[in-house]
């Protein structure tokens, strides 16, 4: 195997000028495993659009760093809600709770999920129920919160999170891997079933991104073969999964709904 040169798995220096969207100002945005990674860009990129944005996670420390990173010089400065997911009783009234505090709902961003990596033998019933609370039970409940808002708004949007790594058929994340597939199909029901209430529902099918969570899996050598099968140099950032979660989310994809959108350089 011959590896891509050093630099090309080097975080991305700097940002590059993205888009605004005007019609993402003020929009009431609720991000779930919004505390670090992929989430944290999600929370970032929407405040930065001038967004009021409240976001869960089980990562308090995190959650609380990046509350007070964004909130200097920020039109609305996000809230944080601590939740574990998994208990449906806490995500009912949480979600009530940011909904009362933003006035209402027009954007869910379905984020929160664990790849923890397991072997068939290792798992049981109960580490499979708790598997798929983590990953994809909480998909539906809240999504369920946050639909008679967006209804009584006249609509908005919710962009579900898959993932590559079913579509690779990667080892050791079959329970990971059954959620995120099922997920995608929860999107399409979800879209059919909403359409009719100007709500869409989309779902972004992220390839081998970046993040601190990432970087403990993964060898120099493995980043460097993650680059190799891809068509595109260099190693997605949070920053490359919001943007597409930006327009999903704004009035440029009004008459989109139904559909995944892969950001994922290339990867096979």
């Amino acid at each position: 195997m011959i590896y891509p040169k050093n630099d090309v798995l080097q975080k991305t220096a700097g940002r590059h000028e993205g888009a605004v969207y005007p019609s993402l100002r003020n929009k009431r945005v609720i991000v779930t495993g919004g505390g670090s990674g992929i989430g944290a860009g999600l929370v970032e990129a929407f405040v930065a659009q001038g967004a009021k944005v409240a976001f869960v996670d089980v990562a308090r420390a995190d959650s609380l760093a990046l509350v007070e990173r964004l909130s200097g010089g920020a039109d609305h400065a996000p809230s944080f809600h601590p939740l574990d997911l998994t208990d449906l009783d806490a995500l009912k009234a949480t979600f009530t709770a940011m909904i009362d505090q933003l006035d209402g709902v027009d954007i869910l961003l379905n984020n929160a999920a664990n790849d923890d990596r397991h072997t068939v033998d290792e798992v049981t019933a109960d580490y499979w129920d708790q598997r798929m609370n983590v990953n994809l039970r909480h998909v539906f409940f809240a999504a369920q919160a946050v639909v008679p808002s967006m209804k009584a708004a006249g609509g908005g949007a919710i962009v579900n999170f898959g993932s590559i790594s079913w579509h690779l058929a990667l080892k050791e994340l079959i329970l990971y891997q059954t959620a995120k597939a099922a997920i995608e199909g929860m999107t399409r029901s979800l879209a059919r079933d909403l359409g009719r209430d100007n709500i869409r529902v989309n779902a972004i099918v992220p390839g081998n991104v970046q993040t601190p969570r990432q970087e403990k899996w993964y060898t120099p050598e493995g980043e460097a073969e993650i680059v190799e099968a891809q068509c595109l140099d260099g190693r997605i950032q949070p920053s490359d999964i919001a943007a597409m979660a930006l327009f999903l989310a704004s009035d440029d994809a009004r008459m989109c709904t139904g559909h995944n959108y892969w950001v994922d350089a290339g990867w096979r």
